[in-house]
């Protein structure tokens, strides 16, 4: 799987919001960055799920970073954008995630797992600060 726009946006409102001195509404934040607002706003409530961002209600509301960016890494904004861990093959580890059903018997499952570990310790060792 390649990182689609959820994660793109995720990261992209992360930077605006980290920036802001004041919470930002999924209405603003769609308006600067000119993405679809049903789709952002679905987006930030996935990061405020898990604990990215936290949700203002209110005439000031909106949304803020729950954490400090040296404390958010690029693997759980990717997980809580896509909704899976990011993966680099479809087949990754899963047996039922195979599309020949042969992770067991294939030639380069051992070569997809390997690389698909330095993708997951680089992307969890990775973190907004490192980024922006």
């Amino acid at each position: 799987m390649l990182l689609t726009r959820a994660s793109e946006y995720a990261l992209l409102s992360l930077d605006n919001i980290r920036k802001s001195d004041k919470p930002i509404g999924a209405e603003q934040l769609a308006n600067e960055l000119n993405i679809p607002k049903s789709f952002l706003a679905k987006i930030l409530q996935s990061l405020a799920k898990q604990g990215i961002l936290e949700s203002r209600k209110g005439a000031h509301g909106g949304f803020v970073l729950a954490q400090k960016i040296d404390e958010i890494t690029i693997n759980s904004v990717i997980l809580a954008a896509e909704g899976k861990p990011p993966a680099v093959f479809d087949c990754v580890s899963y047996a039922e995630t195979c599309p020949h059903g042969a992770i067991g018997t294939c030639a380069i499952s051992p070569f997809i797992a390997n690389f698909q570990t330095k993708i997951d310790d680089f992307l969890n060792g990775l973190t907004l600060g490192d980024i922006l």
